[in-house]
C-alpha cells in the first residue's frame, strides 16, 4: 500500500511561498494553533482530504516553470515521514523544497518528533517557528512574523544549529 498523507490542498503556482513558482501542498492538521494563523481551516486533523505523494509530484512535474515545492500546512512535520516522500520525489524531479514549521529548527532536531529528520534532510530551506501576531509584519518576505527565521538546513544539519540565508 502506497503512503499516504491528508491534505488541505494545493495551490499548482504560487508566487507567495517562496521565490519563483512553487507548487504549494498544505497539511492537514496542526497542533500549534497559533493566534491569527492565515490558515486556521488546517487545523484540524480530521479535515482535508488523503493523497499519495507520487500523484502530487505528477501534478507538479506538468508544470516545466516551476522551481520548487513548498510544504506548508497546517504542519508537514505531524505527518513528516509522508511529506519527506513528497520532498524527496520533488528533489528527485529537479525542484527545490520550501518547508515551513511551527516547531524550531532546535525542537525538531531533539529526535522527539517521527520522521523529522528525514523531512529535514529533504528540505533546502526551512522557515520555522510559530506564528506571532505581535511580532505580525507585511514587510517580512515570505514569512509572516518576525520570530521566524529563514534557515539553510543542509548549512543547519552540517553544524548542529540554526544557519540563517536569505530567499
Amino acid at each position: 500500500m502506497p503512503q499516504t498523507v491528508r491534505l488541505a490542498g494545493t495551490v499548482p503556482e504560487s508566487v507567495v511561498d517562496g521565490p519563483g513558482f512553487r507548487f504549494v501542498v498544505f497539511a492537514q492538521g496542526c497542533p500549534h494553533r497559533c493566534p491569527g494563523c492565515h490558515n486556521p481551516a488546517t487545523h484540524d486533523f480530521e479535515g482535508g482530504f488523503v493523497a499519495v505523494p507520487e500523484d502530487i509530484i505528477a501534478q507538479a512535474k506538468k508544470n516545466p516553470l516551476l522551481k520548487g515545492v513548498t510544504l506548508s500546512g497546517g504542519e508537514p512535520f505531524a505527518q513528516a515521514e509522508g511529506f519527506a516522500e513528497i520532498a524527496r520525489l520533488a528533489r528527485e524531479a529537479g525542484l527545490d523544497v520550501i518547508t515551513y514549521t511551527g516547531y524550531t529548527f532546535e525542537e525538531l532536531l531533539k529526535g522527539d518528533i517521527p520522521g523529522a529528520h528525514g523531512l529535514l534532510g529533504f528540505t533546502d530551506i526551512l522557515v520555522d517557528g510559530r506564528f506571532e501576531i505581535e511580532n505580525k509584519s507585511p514587510l517580512l518576505k515570505f514569512r509572516g512574523s518576525s520570530n521566524q527565521r529563514v534557515l539553510d538546513t543542509a548549512a543547519s544539519l552540517a553544524a548542529g544549529k540554526a544557519v540563517t540565508c536569505e530567499f
